[in-house]
């Protein structure tokens, strides 16, 4: 198996575990997640969220790169 097809099946399995743990792990509405309203309008900026996903993508991927 070709290096591009293994890199290709860990990044869908990781999708697929990701998409199964966040229908029941809760992100959003954290401390930090901005929301603005006005009038009709609302603008919501996950920022303590896209941190959280940030930490634990980094670090499955620098385990990954250490596995091989």
């Amino acid at each position: 198996m070709s290096q591009l097809s293994k890199w290709v099946m860990t990044a869908g399995v990781l999708l697929l575990i990701v998409g199964f743990l966040l229908n029941f792990i809760k992100l959003g509405r954290l401390p930090g997640d901005f929301i603005f309203k006005k009038g009709n309008t609302t603008f919501y900026f996950p920022m303590m969220t896209s941190i959280i996903v940030s930490i634990i993508l980094s670090a499955i991927f620098y385990f990954l790169g250490r596995w091989k």
